[in-house]
C-alpha cells in the first residue's frame, strides 16, 4: 500500500468516525463481546441479583464489605452491570433493573441463570477452541471417540446444569410460542424431547382442555417430574421414558407433535427420519409443529441463529435449519398445509406447522 493510499484510509477512518459511518466501532463490539458474556456470568455466579432483589439498593462500599473485595473492583462490576442495563443506579445506590429482578434472581418462574451458568461452564471453554471444531467438524464439549452422547459419562452435576439450562431457555421462548401457535382444538400433544416440561407447563396453562406427555430419556424424565409437580400440573401432564432415535415408533395417541429446539442437535438424516416418525404416529388431521431459531433461507442471518449455529458445532452433530429446510422434510413426510410463523423469543424465532392429511 502506497503512503498516498494509507493517507487517504486513514482521512476516511477519521471522517467516518466522526460521522458515524464505516468505522472499526462494530468490529470493537464483535471482537469484545466476551467482556459482556463475562460480567453477566460472573455477577450471576456471585449472586449479585439474588443480593440485590427486594432491596432499595447497595452502595459500592456495602458491595465491597459484602464480597470482602476493595472498592475499586466493586465499583467497576457495579458499574459495569448498571452499563449492561442489569442494574439500575439511584444515587448512590445500585439495584436490580426490572429485566434482571425478573430472569436473574433464583426461584423466579422465568429464572434464566440456567443458562448463564451452563454456557459459561460449558460451552465457553469450548468455543476458545472454535477452530479446531471447524477444521475437525466435531463437537468439543464431549469427546465422540469415547462417548455414546453429550451426556454418557459426564458429570452429574453438569448434566443437571444442562438441562436447568434448557429450561431456563424453553420456559422464557414457551409464552411467545403459545401466543404465536393456535392450540385452541387440540386435546393431547405429545413433546419430544420436552426435558423440563416448560412448554407443556405454559401451554397448559394457556390451554385448559389441553393435556401433555414429556417423551424423553428415562433420567430426564425424571429430572423432569419435579417441575411438573412444582407446577401443580401431575395431572395435566405425563411422561413417557424412551428415546425418539432409537424407539421403532412414536407414542401415538395425539392430535399434536411438537419438537421445540431439538432438531437442531441432529444431522439431516436424523431430522427426517425424527419428523417421519412423528408423521407415523399422528392421526389424520394431526399437526407436527418445528419451533427453533430459524437460519435466513438466504443462509445471511439472523445473527442469533446464525451464532447458535455455531454454538451446535461445538455441542452436536447438527446445526440451526432453516424453515424452509423443516418445511421440505414436513413435505417429505407426507404433511401438507404448511405454515412458517415468525415470532420473537430468546431461543426461538418461529415455528413451522405441517398436518397429516
Amino acid at each position: 500500500m502506497s503512503a498516498a493510499s494509507l493517507d487517504d484510509d486513514i482521512d476516511a477512518g477519521r471522517s467516518s468516525s466522526l460521522s458515524g459511518g464505516q468505522s472499526a466501532k462494530p468490529l470493537m463490539a464483535i471482537v469484545t463481546g466476551f467482556w459482556a458474556a463475562k460480567t453477566l456470568a460472573t455477577a450471576h455466579e456471585l449472586r449479585l441479583f439474588d443480593w440485590l432483589s427486594d432491596t432499595a439498593g447497595k452502595t459500592i462500599q456495602e458491595c465491597s464489605s459484602h464480597y470482602r473485595m476493595e472498592e475499586r473492583p466493586a465499583e467497576m462490576l457495579l458499574t459495569a452491570c448498571a452499563a449492561l442495563g442489569l442494574l439500575e443506579r439511584d444515587d448512590e445506590r445500585y439495584r436490580n433493573s426490572p429485566m434482571s429482578e425478573r430472569h436473574l434472581v433464583r426461584g423466579r418462574p422465568l429464572y434464566f441463570g440456567g443458562w448463564i451458568e451452563m454456557a459459561d461452564r460449558r460451552e465457553y471453554p469450548a468455543w476458545m477452541h472454535l477452530k479446531d471444531a471447524l477444521q475437525s467438524n466435531r463437537p468439543l464439549t464431549w469427546n465422540p471417540s469415547r462417548q455414546a452422547s453429550l451426556f454418557d459419562g459426564e458429570d452429574p452435576l453438569l448434566v443437571a446444569t444442562f438441562w436447568e439450562a434448557m429450561y431456563a431457555l424453553s420456559i422464557t421462548t414457551s409464552w411467545a410460542l403459545a401466543e404465536a401457535v393456535d392450540l385452541s382444538g387440540v386435546k393431547k400433544l405429545l413433546d419430544v424431547g420436552g426435558g423440563g416440561a416448560a412448554h407443556d407447563i405454559t401451554l397448559c396453562r394457556r390451554y385448559p382442555q389441553l393435556q401433555t406427555t414429556v417423551y424423553d430419556l428415562g433420567f430426564v424424565c425424571e429430572l423432569t417430574r419435579h417441575k411438573i409437580e412444582q407446577a401443580g400440573l401431575a395431572d395435566r401432564i405425563g411422561l413417557i421414558d424412551g428415546d425418539f432415535l432409537k424407539d421403532d415408533k412414536m407414542p401415538s395417541g395425539y392430535d399434536a407433535i411438537l419438537l421445540s429446539k431439538i432438531l437442531l442437535d441432529w444431522t439431516p438424516a436424523q431430522c427426517a427420519l425424527i419428523i417421519a416418525k412423528c408423521y407415523a404416529a399422528l392421526p389424520s388431521g394431526g399437526r407436527i409443529i418445528i419451533s427453533d431459531l430459524f437460519v435466513a433461507d438466504t443462509k445471511d442471518g439472523p445473527i442469533d441463529a446464525a451464532l447458535m449455529s455455531l454454538n451446535m458445532l461445538v455441542e452436536t452433530w447438527g446445526r440451526n435449519y432453516t424453515s424452509a429446510e423443516y418445511a421440505a422434510w414436513l413435505t417429505d413426510a407426507g404433511c401438507v398445509d404448511i405454515k412458517v410463523i415468525h415470532f420473537d423469543a430468546p431461543a426461538a424465532n418461529g415455528a413451522v406447522v405441517g398436518y397429516k392429511p
